[in-house]
């Protein structure tokens, strides 16, 4: 006989008031009424969830720390029902389900469901819908947990890639102020200097050839064995030899400040030697800024293009090539610091893909960064891109030690990590997972030791 008190506070419950007294009564007969106190563990992480939950009194919910910090992703109150739903697929929770307030809580065990759904027609729609409800809220959650731990992933790049070329134009604005005292006063002696026009036309275009050619890649042996040459030979010619430095780095070859210093006396040859300095140093700092400001504005032009950017969220044609570069390009201080050979193949002939553009970065962006985090150092990473039968295929493939036979099959799984506590949210792949679904596309990984490959193929836009 069912306790009638009990049944009364279950129809008093705002998810049960339409339920018919009867279904509430069966509830009651083959349910077991707990109270739980604050800090009580309600299912603990990873244990089984065996039974369905009807919360009478106080306050439950879980915090989940996904890899920035712990929050409430769930909570339930008086009046609401979780646990095993009716042809719930839950098998264990996120997190411990924590008591914050003491209250009462009817227990269904699972191994009265099927009777439940046979018996109480009118409970079991009741909970079905409260279970899609959940989902899609844990969904809604997952989704921006995960677009915040991106952003938080292109921040750090950003901020890694941002910091070579900012530091070399505050180096390089500092010296330029007294780069430019220097070329006066090394200009004023030049002027000074008792040179006939033909030695003046002689040391002119000299400088012309150190600008223009100043543009050559040496290594940092090749370099320092120039400046020392350079340095000996100022010496040499009674000259600074901290001018070498600037010299070194041009293109002209010490043949030719030797043709210049057999027409010049040597007086006026200290002097024409300054000027050339000052002038070639100047060039090189204005140069080193230009340099480092155009990097700048590729790497923001690279995030403006990732996020799509003042753009509308409406499928459209997408560049999946340059998202795979933009995504290479934020990634890259990452690839830097594990010496890792990152390479782009792309096919010339390639489909139109329609789509969200920043939904797919988000995509290319998990897959790089976890062949990023699987390689050892002087790894390696293959990015291509190809046409294929129904559209186009990206394949990024590294030869890291690979993914666990035992393992490979979850790893599209929600909440899968095999990161340490911290370092990863199980969230990524499953979100590039749904973000290709939805993209009418298909994602799979092969794995095996050395090498793993994930594959997303997208299908070619309809014609119109």
């Amino acid at each position: 006989m069912a306790d009638q008190a009990l049944v009364d506070r279950l129809a008093a419950l705002h998810n049960l008031t339409d339920a018919p007294r009867a279904e509430l009564e069966w509830l009651v007969d083959h349910g077991d009424l707990k109270h739980f106190e604050i800090g009580d563990v309600v299912v603990p992480v990873n244990a089984p969830v065996d039974y369905l939950f009807v919360f009478l009194s106080g306050h439950y919910a879980i915090h989940l720390d996904r890899g920035f910090s712990a929050r409430r992703v769930m909570e339930w109150s008086t009046g609401e029902i979780s646990g095993l739903l009716p042809y719930s697929r839950l098998t264990t929770p996120p997190a411990d389900v924590i008591v914050e307030e003491a209250g009462d809580v009817l227990c269904v065990h699972r191994q009265h469901l099927p009777a439940l759904i046979q018996t109480c027609p009118e409970l079991t729609s009741t909970f079905v819908h409260l279970m899609v409800d959940r989902a899609r809220v844990f969904k809604a959650n997952d989704l921006q947990d995960e677009k915040m731990i991106s952003l938080g992933r292109l921040a750090a790049g950003l901020a890694h890639e941002l910091n070579n070329p900012s530091s070399a134009i505050e180096r390089s604005a500092k010296l330029l102020a007294a780069g430019v005292e220097e070329a006066g006063q090394a200009s004023q002696a030049f002027g000074a200097a008792d040179l006939t026009d033909a030695q003046r036309a002689a040391v002119s275009k000299l400088k012309e050839s150190c600008l223009a050619t100043r543009f050559i890649a040496r290594g940092a042996l090749e370099r320092a064995d120039r400046q020392d040459a350079f340095a000996d030979w100022l010496r040499d010619h009674g000259a600074d030899d901290e001018m070498a430095a600037a010299l070194a780095d041009t293109g002209v070859s010490l043949q030719q400040f030797d043709e210049l210093a057999a027409g010049l006396p040597p007086a006026a040859l200290a002097a024409s030697i300054r000027w050339l300095a000052a002038n070639c140093a100047l060039r090189q700092l204005t140069s080193d800024v230009e340099t480092a400001a155009g990097r700048i504005h590729d790497l923001v032009g690279s995030i403006k293009r990732m996020t799509y950017m003042d753009r509308h969220t409406v499928a459209e044609a997408v560049d999946i090539a340059q998202g795979l570069r933009d995504s290479a390009a934020v990634l890259g201080h990452k690839a830097r610091d594990k010496a890792a050979d990152l390479s782009i193949e792309v096919d010339d002939d390639l489909p139109t893909v329609e789509g969200l553009g920043g939904e797919l970065n988000q995509v290319w962006i998990n897959l790089i960064d976890n062949a990023l985090d699987a390689i050892p150092n002087g790894g390696r990473i293959a990015i291509t891109l190809r046409r294929d039968a129904k559209g186009a295929v990206v394949r990024v493939s590294d030869n890291g030690p690979g993914i666990p036979a035992d393992i490979v099959s979850r790893i599209f799984d929600p909440f899968f990590t095999t990161k340490a506590v911290g370092a990863g949210t199980g969230l990524g792949l499953d979100i590039a997972r749904q973000i290709v679904l939805r993209h009418r596309g298909e994602i799979d990984v092969d794995s095996a030791p050395g090498r793993t490959e994930f594959r997303v193929w997208l299908p070619a836009a309809k014609a119109r």
